[in-house]
């Protein structure tokens, strides 16, 4: 049954086209994922579809009683109201009837009232719905629903918006990042919600893990054209890949056929037969596929790193408190070269805090953080950047300097430098406060990098970035050869970057896990669920975590080398099948059959010495 229907809608804004002609329609049961670069106008698209804007072309047609509703970033309640009035504000019927249920319950002596109230429940079987309206409220920690609206945090007005939604239980639900401002218990349950819920979704996220798990269609806009992938988003991965790789094949097909046909039309008289005329219509045609270019932008940051010295950073028995709330006691960590951490734990337990203090803009209550004399700090926070009034993208970056220092020796320009970070010529010199919010954050994270710090801080640094600059984000920091500490809810992200965590706990308690964020969580579902006791950061944190740790028979050092080489593992193989694949289809040119020949005989010895390592470590493992 189709619920809505997008039929060839285009928006513009100004001389900028954001989108034409695009169409698609959304099914019962479907759980979409809208996909597409920053500044594309993915939710100008939402706000169409929910009736907020208007497209320039174009209709979107929705179904006669369906139910619908919205989450926006940045969700719009009322003020004045607490979180119990915000909800029960919806026009939902059986949430007026445990409203009344509720002030029924607050005035037992009314015993006419209870009486009526009770039998509303009765009549619109309404106690399982107050048993699910209850748990929704308590997964999102809605504790004190008197509290209004305007003295809430913008990660509690997600929360409560969530809440309104799911509790109004519309038939098609859209979603503008969902999982933003939430902490990871809350998005994990989120995640399980709406994998087992039969609700039809659509969404934008950057999140890959949810949606790996809640979504089964993904929609890509690319270049102004739709893509459809039915399937999650390891399936839209590979089809993506597929499609390219055939693109790329139509477009060097059409190349040769061009140089040919180039040939003979050089060598027509002037004075061309009907025949002729024909061949050369479909001679623009080879030209037109034969120069089309793939609008793939990729990022290359080869920033050069300047030298470090022996001293890093060092905390000393840092206690920080606010009033009776403690966020740390007595923590002492000593960073070394190429320290990789990463930071999680639930909202308000401290983790920006712990950043301020580790930067020093925030001074602890004792104790004292010593940075070495060779560090520069680059820090990433949640703030963003502060234009001035018509200011142009390519005055922000001017301002650190006209040139910036690449690896081997290179420099490039400041202009040179924004098309790394996908802003082309026109769009840099456009003022900044035309972009949107994801273009910001790049820009802002551009300004970071080319600062070529060796102590990189990044808070939540994937917020608002859509997928393909995550892509080049993450093989930067992959490659990047300074101490890194971020605080991210993306998990995606953090499995892919990180070695080992910092788990804020609450109430002062900080632990350090020695894996990645999935590690954690496989270690988490497999203790008991009572907790030992905590163990204090340091290198005695680490080995206790050791002794309970799947990987228990390595030191810290092999545990971060074991999981670096199953990722190399899985590159080689990549790599030996693509160069077997080239010789397989006779692609290689004859000039180069000999070099690909040396290259493969390289991945085939280093896939040996690689696994031959791997066995090695397995073997540690089970000791």
């Amino acid at each position: 049954m189709n619920y809505l229907s997008v039929e060839n809608i285009s928006k513009s804004f100004g001389e900028r086209t954001l989108f034409e002609n695009l169409s698609f329609g959304i099914n019962k049961d479907q759980k979409i994922a809208f996909v597409a670069k920053n500044g594309t106008g993915k939710t100008s698209i939402l706000k169409i579809i929910t009736g907020e804007d208007m497209p320039d072309t174009g209709q979107v047609v929705i179904r006669k009683e369906i139910k619908m509703a919205f989450l926006s970033q940045e969700p719009k309640l009322d003020p004045e109201l607490t979180i119990e009035e915000s909800i029960f504000a919806s026009d939902n019927e059986v949430l007026k009837v445990i409203e009344q249920y509720e002030k029924a319950l607050e005035n037992p002596e009314n015993e006419e009232a209870y009486q009526k109230a009770f039998e509303k429940m009765e009549l619109h079987n309404a106690w399982d719905f107050e048993t699910q309206y209850k748990q929704i409220l308590s997964k999102l920690k809605l504790e004190d629903l008197k509290l209004k609206i305007k003295n809430l945090s913008g990660g509690q007005k997600k929360r409560v918006a969530l809440a309104i939604i799911l509790t109004s239980k519309p038939d098609l639900l859209i979603l503008d990042e969902p999982t933003n401002h939430l902490d990871l218990e809350m998005i994990e349950w989120l995640e399980n919600y709406f994998a087992k819920e039969n609700m039809t979704l659509f969404m934008v996220t950057h999140d890959r893990f949810f949606l790996e798990r809640v979504c089964n269609e993904i929609i890509e806009l690319e270049n102004g054209k739709l893509y459809q992938y039915k399937g999650n988003y390891s399936y839209y991965l590979t089809k993506k890949e597929e499609r390219i790789a055939a693109e790329n094949a139509s477009i060097d097909k059409a190349k040769n056929l061009y140089v040919k046909e180039l040939d003979w039309m050089r060598r027509q008289p002037k004075a061309r037969t009907t025949k002729s005329k024909s061949r050369q219509d479909d001679f623009y045609v080879i030209q037109e596929k034969a120069h089309s270019r793939r609008k793939e932008h990729q990022v290359e940051l080869e920033i050069n790193m300047e030298r470090m010295g022996s001293k890093i950073v060092e905390l000393h028995n840092i206690t920080k408190k606010f009033k009776d709330k403690t966020i740390l006691e007595n923590f002492s960590f000593n960073f070394k070269k190429g320290e990789r951490i990463g930071i999680i734990g639930k909202n308000g337990t401290g983790k920006s805090t712990f950043l301020n203090i580790l930067t020093q803009t925030l001074p602890p209550d004792s104790g004292k953080v010593v940075v070495g004399d060779t560090i520069k700090l680059g820090y990433y926070t949640q703030s963003g950047i502060n234009p001035k009034p018509e200011q142009k993208v390519i005055d922000i970056i001017k301002e650190f300097g006209e040139y910036i220092p690449l690896a081997k020796g290179r420099i490039i320009s400041a202009a040179q430098l924004l098309e790394r970070f996908l802003f082309d010529r026109k769009k840099q010199y456009d003022f900044v406060e035309k972009l949107s919010g994801g273009e910001l954050k790049r820009l802002y994270l551009c300004t970071v990098l080319i600062q070529n710090p060796n102590f990189l801080i990044l808070d939540e640094p994937t917020n608002d970035l859509d997928i393909v600059t995550l892509n080049v984000l993450e093989s930067f920091l992959l490659d990047y050869p300074g101490c890194l500490v971020v605080v991210s809810h993306d998990r995606y992200f953090m499995d892919k970057i990180v070695d080992h965590l910092f788990v804020f706990r609450g109430e002062g308690a900080v632990e350090d896990f020695p894996g990645n964020y999935s590690d954690f969580r496989s270690y988490e579902d497999s203790t008991e669920p009572a907790k030992e006791e905590l163990k204090p950061v340091g290198d005695n944190a680490k080995k206790n975590w050791k002794q309970n740790n799947v990987k228990a028979g390595l030191t810290f050092n092999e545990q971060k080398e074991f999981q670096k080489i199953e990722k190399d593992i899985k590159d080689l193989e990549r790599e030996k099948e693509t160069i077997e694949k080239q010789f397989a289809d006779g692609t290689i040119a004859d000039k180069d059959i000999a070099q690909k020949a040396s290259d493969l005989e390289k991945v085939l010895k280093d896939l040996d010495e690689k696994t031959e390592r791997w066995f090695e470590l397995s073997a540690k493992m089970e000791e």
